[in-house]
Formats: C-alpha cells, sequence, structure tokens
C-alpha cells in the first residue's frame, strides 16, 4: 500500500471544539432569550450558503435574528459565536509533533463559515500547523459532498491512496474512504495517535 503523503484535518471536533454547533446555538438562545425553534429554522435555511462562503456573517445576522429589533447587538452575538472555541484536549500537541517532523503535508478540510474560519486560523496560531486550508467558505462545497474531497486532492496533486482524511463525524470518514483515501474517525486525541502509529505515521 502506497505511503501517506498528506493528512487532511477536520476543525471542529477535532482541533477545536465546534464553534457554532446545534448545543452553541441552543446556549445562545437561552442565554439571549430568543425563540429557539424559530432561529434554528432560519439557521436551518441559510447554513449552507453561511457555510460555503455566499452568506456572510453580516447578513446571516440579518436574516436569522435581526429582521426584526433585537435587546442585544450584532457585536453581542459574534462574541458569543467566537467564544465557543477552544482546543480539544491534546489534538494541538499531536499537530506539533506531526509539524515538527516534516515529514507530511498537513491541511484543514473543514466546513465553516468564513469569519469564523478566519477567527479560529489566528486566534489558535493554525497557520503553524497547516500548508493549507480547504474549508467551504472557500470552495464553494461542503462535506460529505464529494467535490471537496476530490478539490483538496486535485489542488495538492495527491492521489486518494496518499491520502488520509481525520474527522469526528462517521459520513464525512465515509465519504473520503470511498474515494480511496484512508480514514480515521476521531474520539480523542489519544485514540487518535494509536490509529496514526498503526498507520505507520511517523511522530
Amino acid at each position: 500500500m502506497p505511503q501517506i503523503t498528506a493528512l487532511f484535518f477536520d476543525v471542529g471536533g477535532v482541533v477545536l471544539k465546534n464553534g457554532w454547533d446545534r448545543a452553541s446555538r441552543n446556549e445562545f438562545a437561552e442565554k439571549f432569550q430568543i425563540d429557539a425553534v424559530d432561529f434554528e429554522d432560519r439557521h436551518e435555511l441559510l447554513s449552507g450558503a453561511f457555510e460555503t462562503g455566499q452568506l456572510s456573517l453580516e447578513h446571516y445576522l440579518d436574516r436569522t435574528l435581526f429582521y426584526r429589533e433585537r435587546p442585544f447587538t450584532k457585536d453581542q452575538v459574534r462574541d458569543f459565536i467566537f467564544s465557543r472555541s477552544e482546543r480539544v484536549p491534546g489534538t494541538v500537541a499531536l499537530l506539533e509533533r506531526l509539524a515538527r517532523a516534516g515529514k507530511y503535508f498537513l491541511a484543514t478540510l473543514n466546513n465553516e463559515s468564513r469569519e469564523l474560519n478566519l477567527y479560529r486560523i489566528k486566534q489558535f496560531n493554525l497557520r503553524k500547523y497547516f500548508s493549507a486550508f480547504f474549508s467551504s467558505c472557500y470552495l464553494g462545497v461542503q462535506k460529505p459532498e464529494e467535490a471537496i474531497y476530490r478539490l483538496a486532492m486535485d489542488i495538492t496533486q495527491r492521489a486518494p491512496e496518499e491520502c488520509l482524511f481525520i474527522d469526528d463525524r462517521p459520513l464525512n470518514v465515509e465519504t473520503a474512504c470511498r474515494l480511496g483515501m484512508r480514514g480515521v474517525r476521531f474520539h480523542d486525541a489519544e485514540q487518535l495517535e494509536k490509529e496514526l502509529q498503526g498507520l505507520g505515521i511517523d511522530l
């Protein structure tokens, strides 16, 4: 079997905690005392455009929340969204070792809105570890659609069997494997380290 030369990491749920997932939105709705059902309905209708870069955070907030007067501001909502970002224990330490080894091309392959993606890259110094960011907001397509995986492989000029994809969601990993990539479903950093070693990844 060909040697793995490129590792593609999901960000939310693997490297960092999910920045704006359902749990965060529910927490937001409770804190700011809004109609959670109405907000979630609006989010679901707009999430695809939001995460593929067709809708800015400003316009997303206009259409999900500020279509009427609110007792809070857009800045307060932005601050809340950004505050949900935290490191997943242990993953960054693994990335540090992989980057220091210098033997693999490291990149992200994730679904995320532009503003949140840029914030997380800068706030957590992700450029230190990753050479490229294959984010849905830049590529205009989301996981688990096959096109986003193909774009990552085409741009990096890697054959599928050279690539390892790491994600916490089974369907995303299944799609990668169906295209010939190798895949690991992430549970925690300790499990990931063992699976990387089992695949012959030099840490």
